[in-house]
C-alpha cells in the first residue's frame, strides 16, 4: 500500500512511493494501461491513478497483497469468463501481488473501456 502520509500528485509519484517489490508490477500497469489508451488524460482521483478521456476509463490501486484494477461493472461483465481466474465484484478486479499480471487481459479490458468512451 502506498502511505497515507504520501501524497503523490502525479502517477509517477504514486508507483514511486509504493513499497519497492510492488513498483515493477505498478510500472507494468502503467504502461499496459498508457498503450492501451493513447492519449489517455492521466492523474489521481480517490489517490488513485486513473485515466480518462471525457469520463474515467480505468483506475489502480496498491493494497497488501494485491492490486485492485477498477474498469467499471461494464467490463467486469464482458470480461466474467477470462476473470474466472481472479477475486472481482461488481467494478472491481483483484491482481495478487504474488503471481504474473496478466498484461493481455488488462489490454484488452483497457481497450474495451476506451470503445465504450469514444
Amino acid at each position: 500500500m502506498v502511505s497515507k502520509r504520501v501524497k503523490p500528485k502525479t502517477i509517477e509519484e504514486y508507483i514511486e512511493a509504493a513499497p519497492p517489490e510492488a513498483q515493477d508490477k505498478l510500472w507494468q500497469m502503467h504502461a499496459c494501461i498508457r498503450s492501451a489508451a493513447p492519449g489517455a488524460e492521466e492523474g489521481l482521483k480517490w489517490r488513485m491513478p486513473a485515466y480518462s478521456y471525457k469520463r474515467i476509463l480505468v483506475t489502480f490501486a496498491l493494497f497488501k497483497h494485491h492490486i485492485g484494477f477498477y474498469p467499471t461493472p461494464s467490463a467486469v461483465k464482458v470480461f466474467s469468463k477470462k476473470l474466472s481466474g481472479y477475486k472481482t465484484a461488481a467494478g472491481s478486479i483483484q491482481f495478487p501481488l504474488d503471481t504474473a499480471l496478466p498484461v493481455s487481459l488488462i489490454t484488452q479490458i483497457t481497450r474495451f473501456r476506451v470503445t465504450q468512451e469514444l
